[in-house]
C-alpha cells in the first residue's frame, strides 16, 4: 500500500512537467506564428507600398488582405464621388466566368452599404443574420463568415476591404481585424502616393498638350487643325470617347460644331446649337464647367441628334470670362463609365484657359502680319499714284505734244496709238490702287450666318426652333448671288413646314462643296397634300432650273416630307 503511493507521488511532478512542456510549446507555437503573420503583414505592407500604378496597387491590396487572414474571398471597393455608391471594385477568389454569370458589381447595398454608412470595422459569423443584409444575386458563391475594414486616405474614407469565408470554416477573430486594420492603414499611404504620382503624371500630359497646341499655333497651322489637336488630347487624356468642339458663329446667338470625333461625330459635324437650351451653350453663357452623369438623358440636349451609348460628360469653355470665350469643349464618356469629378475638370480648365491664350496670341500675330500686309499695300499704292502715274502722264503729255510736228502720217498715227495706250494703262493702275486699298469682307454678313438668321426667325411660326447642320466652305465656295436664292429657298421651305406640315420637328442640312451647293430640309408632317397651292414650290423649282439645278421633293408612307435643293457652284 505504502509502495502504491509512494509510486504515485513519483509520477505527479512527471505529470505537471508533461503540461509545463505542453502549455510552453503552445505559447512557443503561437510566438511563432505571431512572428509568422508579423513577417507576412510587413511583407504585405513593403508590397502594397511598392506601387505607384493606382489599379495595381489595389488589386496588391486586396490580394495582400486575403493572404494575412486567410480568407476565400476578398474584395476591394473603392466609394464614388456620391459618397453613397461604389465606383470601382476589385475581387479575388471568384473568376471571370463567375463574375459573368453574377452580373453588375455591386454597388453598395445591404451590408457593403453599411460598411460605407458606418465607417468601422464589421465582423459576422453569419452575414444573413445582419439586419442589413440584402441577399446575394443568383449564381453568387455562398458567404457566411465575413470582416470589413475601411481604407482611409488623409482622414477621407476612400474605400472599404470586404473579406469573407475563412479558410477551415473558423471565424474571423479579433487578431484577424488587428491585422486587416494594420494593412488599411498602409494601404492608405499606398494609395494617397499612387494618386499623386498618377496626378503628376497626368498634369506632365497636360503641360506637353498645350506645348503642342502652342507650338502649333506659332507655327502657323489652320486653326481647323489646332481645333484638333486639342479635342484629341483632351479626349486622350481624360478618357473620353467622344469629343465636340464648339465656336460661336459671327453675326449669330449661336453655336457651330466645326470638329468632333468619335461616335456619332458625323451627325455632329456642322450642327447649330442654341446658347440657351444645350449643355454647351450652357458653357459658354456662364464661362464654367457644366456637367452631367448621363448626356443621354440631359434635357439641356433639345435639338437631335439623341446621343446613345454615351454616359457621364462635361463642357468646358475655352477661355475665361476676361479675355472673352471663343469656344466650347465637350467630353464624353462610354455609358457606364465615372462622372467627371473636380480634380480632373480643374487640369481640363487649365488646359482650355492655355488653349484660349495660345489662340489669341497667334490671331494677334496675324493681325500684326496683316496690318504690315496693309501698311505695304498702302505704301505700293502710294508710289503708283505719286510716281508711275504722274511719269506716265508726263509722258503722254509729251508724246500728244511732239505728235503735232511729226508729218508722217503713219509715224503720227503710232504715236496716238502711244497715248491712248499710256492712258489706258493709266486707268488700269488706278483700278488697282482701289483694290489694294478696298477692305476684304465688305460683301456683308456670310451665308452661315444668314442661314442660321433665318432659321431663328422661322422658330416663331414654327413653335420649336429647326436643327441646323452645315458642312462645307460656305462663306467662300457659294458665290452671293447663290447664297441669296439658297437663303430665299430656305425662307420659303421653313414657310411651307410651318403652314401645311403640322410638324413637331425640322431639320435643315446645308452643303457645299467645290462642285455644288445642296440645301435639305426634313420635317415629320403630314406631308405633301395632293391638292393645294404649289406655287412656293414652282418658285423653288424655277430658281433651281434657273441655275442649273433641280429641285426634288419626297414624302415617305410614314409620314414627313424631305426637300432637297441643288446648285452648281461653278460652270461645268
Amino acid at each position: 500500500m505504502a509502495s502504491h503511493e509512494q509510486q504515485a507521488r513519483a509520477g505527479l511532478p512527471q505529470l505537471r512537467l508533461d503540461e509545463l512542456l505542453e502549455e510552453l510549446q503552445a505559447r512557443l507555437d503561437a510566438a511563432r506564428g505571431t512572428r509568422d503573420r508579423v513577417h507576412s503583414l510587413l511583407e504585405a505592407v513593403l508590397s502594397v507600398g511598392r506601387e505607384l500604378d493606382l489599379q495595381q496597387a489595389l488589386r496588391s491590396i486586396v490580394e495582400a488582405a486575403a493572404v494575412l487572414v486567410d480568407a476565400e474571398y476578398a474584395a476591394l471597393g473603392v466609394i464614388g464621388p456620391d459618397g453613397r455608391r461604389l465606383s470601382d471594385f476589385h475581387t479575388v477568389g471568384i473568376s471571370e466566368s463567375q463574375i459573368a454569370e453574377i452580373g453588375h458589381y455591386p454597388e453598395g447595398h445591404g451590408i457593403l452599404g453599411e460598411l460605407i454608412r458606418r465607417p468601422e470595422p464589421l465582423r459576422l459569423a453569419k452575414i444573413s443574420e445582419h439586419p442589413a443584409s440584402y441577399g446575394f444575386p443568383p449564381n453568387h458563391p455562398p458567404m457566411n463568415t465575413f470582416l470589413g475594414v475601411p481604407i482611409r486616405v488623409r482622414d477621407q474614407v476612400f474605400g472599404n476591404l470586404y473579406l469573407t469565408e475563412k479558410r477551415g470554416g473558423a471565424q474571423f477573430d479579433e487578431e484577424d481585424v488587428s491585422v486587416t486594420s494594420t494593412l488599411a492603414v498602409a494601404a492608405g499611404v499606398a494609395i494617397d502616393n499612387a494618386r499623386l504620382y498618377e496626378e503628376s503624371r497626368l498634369r506632365e500630359r497636360w503641360l506637353r498638350a498645350n506645348a503642342e497646341i502652342t507650338h502649333s499655333l506659332m507655327s502657323g497651322a489652320e486653326r481647323g487643325e489646332v481645333l484638333g489637336v486639342i479635342a484629341e488630347r483632351a479626349r486622350e487624356i481624360t478618357g473620353a470617347a467622344l469629343a465636340v468642339v464648339a465656336m460661336p458663329m459671327e453675326e449669330t446667338d449661336s453655336l457651330g460644331v466645326e470638329l468632333a470625333m468619335g461616335p456619332q461625330a458625323e451627325t455632329l459635324r456642322g450642327l447649330v446649337l442654341p446658347k440657351e437650351s444645350s449643355l454647351i451653350g450652357e458653357a459658354f453663357t456662364t464661362v464654367a464647367p457644366v456637367t452631367t452623369p448621363d448626356i443621354s438623358g440631359d434635357e439641356q440636349i433639345a435639338v437631335p441628334p439623341r446621343f446613345t451609348g454615351l454616359g457621364p460628360a462635361v463642357a468646358v469653355p475655352v477661355g475665361t470670362g476676361e479675355g472673352g470665350v471663343r469656344g466650347v469643349v465637350l467630353l464624353v464618356r462610354e455609358e457606364g463609365q465615372t462622372v467627371f469629378a473636380g480634380k480632373e475638370i480643374e487640369p481640363l480648365l487649365g488646359f482650355a484657359a492655355q488653349a484660349a491664350i495660345a489662340m489669341e496670341l497667334a490671331e494677334r500675330r496675324r493681325d500684326a502680319e496683316q496690318i504690315a500686309v496693309l501698311e505695304d499695300r498702302d505704301r505700293i499704292a502710294r508710289d503708283l499714284h505719286d510716281l508711275a502715274i504722274q511719269r506716265l502722264f508726263a509722258t503722254g503729255m509729251t508724246l500728244e505734244s511732239a505728235g503735232r510736228f511729226i508729218e508722217h502720217p503713219e509715224a503720227s498715227e503710232r504715236v496716238v496709238r502711244a497715248v491712248d495706250d499710256l492712258d489706258e494703262t493709266i486707268k488700269i493702275i488706278r483700278s488697282t490702287i482701289f483694290g489694294l486699298r478696298s477692305r476684304e469682307g465688305s460683301g456683308g454678313a456670310g451665308l452661315r450666318a444668314r442661314v442660321v438668321r433665318v432659321a431663328g426667325e422661322k422658330a416663331q411660326v414654327l413653335g420649336f426652333p429647326p436643327s441646323v447642320r452645315m458642312e462645307g466652305l460656305l462663306d467662300t465656295e457659294v458665290p452671293r448671288e447663290i447664297a441669296d436664292h439658297v437663303v430665299a429657298v430656305l425662307s420659303e421651305a421653313l414657310t411651307n413646314v410651318a403652314r401645311h406640315a403640322r410638324a413637331e420637328r425640322a431639320d435643315v442640312v446645308l452643303a457645299a462643296d467645290a462642285r455644288e451647293v445642296r440645301l435639305t430640309v426634313t420635317d415629320n408632317g403630314v406631308g405633301i397634300p395632293a391638292e393645294g397651292r404649289r406655287s412656293g414650290l414652282r418658285n423653288m423649282a424655277e430658281r433651281a432650273r434657273g441655275l442649273g439645278g433641280e429641285l426634288e421633293l419626297s414624302s415617305p408612307a410614314g409620314g414627313g416630307t424631305t426637300l432637297v435643293w441643288w446648285v452648281p457652284v461653278a460652270p461645268e
